[in-house]
């Protein structure tokens, strides 16, 4: 009775779990104003979020933080845009098998650092972002996000329509912190994507493959779910802008990497085998040589079976990461790099240590 009591902890019900991204927490924009409810009755929240192209924007952002080391990255003043003296920054540790590093006190306990509940008990010099409130629509979209676009421009302005609490099935309706991450890699290597053509697996809002339509030629969006491939569809719409005239083309795609299996969060073991297989699949079949981005945030959880802060997760797909590298079946060959974080930030949210950029290539042996 124990150990079923036990693997039924570890193994809690999708759908009483409810999770939420802070990444709205960091929008520029002051405001969150619920446009809409959506096909499950979950309240959808337009965001406008800024791409931060000069040493100006970076300047007036005040609250743009690249979170490292726990120290504060700061940007030289000057025409370049991001701050090459990167002295500070720590190269994190590999992950090893016996777990993963975490901040603990005295007891070995994990140590949270929480953040404060009023901006008055903050010096003003350390406020770093605005104190942001959803609010609900009471008027014409056009209307209310008035004073928003008279200080943005078409082009420097992302539009994404997201909710803010789901249960752990409907995440992909949320921004998180890894799409951010590799929006910012892509904006960084806009010469890279440049005419490409790309696909992207758990696409989510979109806003991924929206950052990369301003530079690839063609962009293959996909996700699952009827209510979650509508919210994309409609924010690619909302970022037509972005797209250059003749090029940027959009297309979202259902593509069910467990087909009937059902599982939508990425930290699943089953979810990141299937990923992989897909990967397989998709670079086996292709004539050339490919790229592969994966980005992603390593998650700290106290599980009842080790009695320990643990990375279950990502020990699994690190595991599966090498067995790809490794892979000898005479037909396919990958090689596995992780991407050092050190490049520009090029929207607003936190670069904290546990987001990770890997690159593999996959190359055909015959």
């Amino acid at each position: 009775m124990v150990d079923v009591a036990e693997k039924e902890m570890d193994n809690p019900t999708f759908r009483s779990d409810t999770v939420l991204s802070d990444v709205h927490l960091h929008c520029p924009s002051k405001r969150h104003l619920m446009v809409r409810l959506n096909a499950v009755g979950q309240p959808v929240f337009l965001s406008y979020f800024k791409l931060l192209w000069s040493t100006e924007d970076l300047a007036s952002g005040k609250h743009v933080r690249e979170v490292t080391t726990g120290k504060e990255h700061q940007s030289r003043s000057g025409d370049e845009l991001c701050d090459k003296d990167r002295s500070n920054v720590k190269e994190e540790g590999e992950l090893s098998s016996e777990g993963v590093e975490a901040l603990l006190d005295d007891d070995g306990d994990l140590e949270v650092v929480r953040r404060p509940r009023s901006a008055s008990d903050l010096p003003a010099e350390d406020l770093l972002r605005d104190i942001v409130c959803p609010v609900i629509l009471m008027k014409g979209k056009e209307d209310a996000f008035e004073d928003e676009e008279q200080e943005c421009t078409c082009s420097d302005v992302v539009k994404i329509e997201h909710t803010m609490a789901t249960p752990l099935e409907d995440v992909g309706k949320q921004v998180w912190r890894a799409a951010f991450l590799l929006a910012d890699y892509i904006l960084f290597q806009r010469d890279t994507f440049r005419g490409c053509s790309v696909l992207e697996l758990g696409g989510g809002t979109g806003i991924t493959s929206i950052i990369m339509g301003t530079a690839a030629k063609r962009v293959y969006c996909t996700d699952v779910g009827e209510d979650l491939l509508a919210m994309c569809e409609q924010n690619v719409a909302l970022n037509k802008h972005l797209m250059k005239p003749g090029g940027g083309e959009i297309n979202v795609k259902e593509l069910d990497w467990l087909k009937d299996e059902f599982c939508t969060v990425f930290y699943d073991d089953d979810l990141t085998d299937a990923l992989f297989r897909t990967l397989y699949r998709i670079t086996h079949n292709l004539r050339n040589s490919c790229t592969v981005y994966l980005a992603l945030e390593k998650r700290l959880n106290f599980t009842l079976r080790h009695m320990d802060i643990t990375c279950e997760a990502y020990s699994h797909f690190r595991n599966t990461l090498n067995d790809l590298e490794n892979l000898q079946d005479g037909k396919m060959k990958y090689t596995v790099e992780p991407i050092k974080l050190d490049f520009c930030q090029f929207l607003v949210y936190e670069r904290i240590e546990q987001l990770e950029l890997w690159k593999i290539v996959a190359q055909h042996l015959t």
